[in-house]
């Protein structure tokens, strides 16, 4: 019995599998039946109905031929063809044969795919056909409309057009073959062959317009501006020559004689509308005028500058030469007095020679200038590189010259330092005896001594002939240290020797009743008599720490309050 019931509920799943498959392929089978009616249904016929209104000759003939033959071809063959198929399909499914029904339906698929591109293809061919027509209906009254304003215009306007208008007229009668050779096409039923001719009719005259704009004023500018400013541009040179300019290096009569000619071959374009080329040519010559105009402005403005700034040069290496006298002169006085570095001496040459290049080369301009035989900008260049390595020179001096007084300076402000190193040193000794200090630990004394000495290694240097200002420095930086390092040390033996004394003291109440007490009390004491008031602080407060903690810090706050 149970094994009867697991076979049955097997049978069951395997119906139940299987109709679910079945749905699922028939579903997919009545799409495809969709879609293979929607093919028939689809107006062709109707749409090939338009093109009999047409011309039915030529080209448009042969296309509805063409068109008839493949949508027979669908009906006939094709859609027959798909619908056994599709009975197949469905008899694969109905026999559980689903991999069979798998291939076909794929297969169906394509064969759809393919028809209905097919079918598109013809609808948009028919479309093109039909459109053609309509457009070409209104575009060539449009092409017509604007053959007769271009015309018209070439007529009322015919002196501004100069030679270019044969030209156009027979572009023009080019245009007008163009509409018989469109009738001629539509005539025959030939409508995309006619399109063609319509865009080609359209664009000819939309350039010929665009031509017939351009020209007037482009003849104007060929025949009347530009060589207007050529001669201009002639005049201002020889005006400038008048006046002694040097203008070899522009070359500018030969400029001119060239786009002369250039602009004979412009004219020369234009008369055969080869307008784009005369434009570039046009574009060229402006351009090289322009050049030739702003390289005579250049010397002009070049000679103004040479002028206004020739007599600011003379006057700077005027000064640059008399800071240079005066700064040799300075180096001589100084040896005497100071120690030079051949660094010094070094830069005393370099500024020497380096004016002394500078002054040639402004020797050689001055003679340019009397000469006339170099270009202004040229000069002006000269006199710019001139005047900068002029104010590089001075800036040099002006920096060597306070080098040069800061050695003065220095000497002043040591002597100026000894003094105060030597008043902080007596302050110091003062401090110690005011305090009633009962001696100085060695370390002090030969602190004391050192400053002493290096003090007067300062002065030493000072009274040296010439004074060496470095090796001063030096030794003034060494005297610097050491009485900071003095004064310090000072104030920490009076802080030691108040707050040792005061320790002993406070401690002396602790005495009687602690004996490690009294023995600390006892070496500090010691210590204190022979100087080493650090030590006595030190096993003062060691002493006093184990019985009464911080009690180092009570003695110094109330030291500090006194």
């Amino acid at each position: 019995m149970k094994y009867f019931i697991g076979f049955f509920i097997l049978l069951l799943a395997l119906f139940v599998w299987g109709y679910l498959i079945k749905r699922k392929y028939f579903k997919e089978m009545d799409r495809l039946e969709a879609w293979k009616i929607d093919l028939l249904n689809r107006p062709i016929p109707d749409e090939m109905s338009k093109v009999k209104q047409l011309n039915m000759t030529g080209q448009t003939e042969e296309l509805f031929e063409g068109w008839r033959n493949q949508w027979d071809d669908v009906v006939t063959v094709k859609l027959p063809d798909l619908e056994e198929m599709l009975f197949e399909a469905e008899e694969y499914i109905d026999r559980y044969r689903f991999r069979k029904a798998k291939e076909v339906q794929i297969s169906i698929q394509s064969k759809l795919q393919e028809t209905e591109s097919q079918i598109n293809k013809i609808v948009e061919e028919l479309h093109e056909l039909v459109g053609s027509e309509v457009k070409n209906r209104v575009e060539i009254e449009e092409s017509k409309e604007m053959y007769r304003e271009a015309k018209k215009m070439l007529l009322a306007r015919r002196h501004s057009f100069g030679h270019s208008e044969k030209h156009l007229e027979g572009l023009l009668n080019e245009v007008a073959l163009k509409f018989k050779e469109f009738d001629e096409k539509t005539e025959l039923g030939n409508y995309l062959e006619a399109r063609e001719i319509v865009l080609q009719i359209h664009n000819q005259l939309r350039t010929i317009k665009h031509h017939m704009e351009l020209i007037p004023q482009m003849l104007i500018e060929c025949q009347s501006l530009l060589p207007n400013l050529l001669a201009d541009c002639l005049e201002g040179h020889r005006e400038m020559i008048g006046q002694d300019y040097y203008l070899d290096h522009i070359n500018v009569e030969k400029e001119v004689a060239r786009l002369e000619e250039k602009l004979a071959e412009i004219l020369d374009l234009i008369e055969k509308t080869e307008i784009e080329q005369a434009e570039e040519g046009m574009k060229e010559i402006k351009d090289r005028i322009d050049v030739l105009f702003d390289l005579l402005e250049k010397e002009v403005h070049a000679k103004h500058f040479v002028i206004k700034n020739e007599k600011a040069a003379y006057e700077l290496m005027a000064a640059a030469q008399k800071e240079n006298k005066e700064l040799s002169n300075e180096v001589s006085a100084m040896q005497q007095t100071y120690q030079l570095l051949d660094s010094d001496f070094e830069t005393q040459r370099q500024l020497e020679k380096e004016l002394s290049t500078v002054y040639k080369h402004y020797e050689i301009l001055v003679e340019k200038l009397k000469m006339n035989g170099t270009a202004q900008s040229v000069l002006q260049d000269e006199l710019n590189t001139i005047q900068e390595q002029l104010h590089m020179i001075r800036e040099g001096q002006q920096v060597f010259a306070q080098k040069l007084q800061a050695l003065r300076k220095d000497e002043i402000e040591a002597r100026e330092t000894v003094k105060e190193l030597t008043k902080k040193v007596g302050e110091a000794l003062r401090i110690v005896k005011k305090n009633n200090i009962p001696g100085v630990p060695a370390d002090y004394q030969f602190l004391f001594e050192d400053t002493n000495d290096s003090i007067q290694n300062v002065r030493y240097q000072l009274e040296e002939k010439p004074l060496n200002v470095s090796a001063l420095n030096q030794y003034l930086e060494v005297a610097v240290l050491t009485v900071e390092k003095l004064v310090n040390s000072t104030h920490e033996l009076i802080e030691n020797v108040t707050l040792a004394e005061r320790a002993i003291q406070y401690g002396n109440r602790y005495r009687s009743h602690y004996p490690s007490v009294a023995q600390g009390l006892a070496k500090a004491e010691d210590a204190f008599r022979h100087y080493e008031y650090q030590e006595a602080l030190e096993q003062a407060a060691a002493s006093l720490e184990g019985i009464d903690p911080g009690a180092l810090k009570k003695i110094k706050a109330a030291s500090a309050a006194k």
